[in-house]
């Protein structure tokens, strides 16, 4: 059953003033979430950054992303026949705005009805067996066949398998770079492909070049956009078994395909079936596991919700001096988790909250995954 989202139109203003704070330095995810709670729209929050940041000790000048500089990214995007969806916005997928760390904005090319289908994850090894490949595409098609969209990363081997047995059907390749950049080259075929008949979706603007530090946050989009990921060949220390990971983490369903002991190239997705993921051989067993999904309701578009719900509403406008002094030297370069922040300096929740957005945008500190804070090397 496709999701469907309540929430409330966005003005055309809020929309742009959206994609301005998600390009402004310093703002991440969460930040961008608890920015929305406290203030209730983009615009206020664009125009309250640069004192927030000053508070907290910065002393050059705060970033505010130029409006010019925003129109010509929402214009390169155009060009190519695309555009952006926002966070908050009603056509935004409720569960990719579920996972904490939900992106701000996405670009996309191609067929944005393909985010209200229910989806599915198929991603592999690169470096993937001629069996590999060939099962990924004939479970793509299957689980395209039944309705829904097939994800992945458009990386090569079983990604690109995937993609090609759903092309069919419906399929969305999350980027790690911009969604105009066609990498690696080997695919710019199926990139154009899926651009025509799929829908190529990316968080960074147009023109910039996959990295390897963007690779983590792409796979959080793959599993956050999906039911469950399917994993059909992976080494111990593949890619793929982070999105495994970060699907469990989200509350979504694991599959593996088993493969030979013999082959370096299973050994990942078998050591995912002895953690308790479902082994999988054809495309009935996972449609059987996400059948309940896929009858049950929507879940709820979430919006802002930095660690508890009502915790964005309730930040602390105006923070103790104290209470900074002493939550900024709890932090170290080692990563720490808010959770011990909150429990060790006896700290109410939503001036934690207020004191730690504020480091934030003074470039003092750094979120990490799993809901930690590290101090920047200055």
């Amino acid at each position: 059953m496709p999701y469907l989202n309540t929430a409330e139109t966005l003005s055309e203003r809020e929309r742009f003033d959206r994609l301005r704070l998600a390009r402004t330095e310093s703002i991440g995810p969460i930040t961008f979430r608890q920015l929305l709670g406290r203030y209730g729209d983009a615009t206020s929050a664009l125009e309250a950054l640069p004192d927030l940041a000053a508070k907290s000790g910065r002393k050059r000048r705060f970033g505010v992303c130029p409006a010019e500089t925003a129109e010509r990214e929402r214009e390169t995007l155009a060009a190519l026949g695309g555009r952006h969806l926002v966070f908050g916005d009603p056509a935004y997928p409720p569960p990719l705005a579920a996972i904490d760390d939900a992106p701000m904005v996405l670009s996309l090319i191609g067929d944005a009805a393909h985010l209200k289908r229910d989806g599915i994850a198929v991603v592999g090894a690169r470096n993937a067996s001629t069996n590999g490949r060939n099962f990924a595409r004939r479970l793509a098609d299957d689980l395209g066949a039944a309705g829904l969209a097939v994800i992945s990363g458009l990386a090569r081997g079983i990604d690109a398998a995937a993609h090609t047995g759903a092309l069919d059907h419906a399929t969305i390749a999350v980027l790690g770079g911009g969604v105009d950049v066609k990498y690696p080259r080997e695919n710019a075929a199926l990139h154009d492909e899926i651009a025509e008949i799929g829908l190529l979706v990316s968080e960074v603007p147009c023109g910039i070049q996959p990295q390897a530090r963007h690779f983590p946050r792409r796979n959080r989009i793959i599993s956050g956009l999906s039911l469950g990921v399917v994993v059909v060949e992976a080494a111990l220390r593949s890619g793929s078994l982070i999105t495994a990971r970060l699907a469990g983490e989200q509350g979504r369903d694991v599959f593996a395909v088993p493969g030979s002991p013999l082959d370096p190239r299973c050994k990942g997705t078998n050591d995912l079936i002895r953690k308790g993921a479902l082994l999988t051989e054809t495309a009935e067993d996972v449609l059987t596991e996400i059948a309940p999904a896929r009858a049950g309701p929507a879940p709820p578009l979430a919006m802002p919700r930095p660690a508890d719900s009502t915790v964005a509403a309730s930040l602390d406008h105006d923070a103790p001096a104290a209470a900074r002094r002493q939550i900024s030297e709890m932090i170290g370069p080692t990563p720490l988790s808010i959770d011990d922040i909150v429990r060790d300096s006896g700290l109410p929740i939503n001036t934690v909250w207020s004191v730690l957005l504020e480091l934030e945008l003074a470039g003092h500190i750094e979120r990490q995954p799993g809901n930690l804070i590290a101090r920047l090397a200055t």
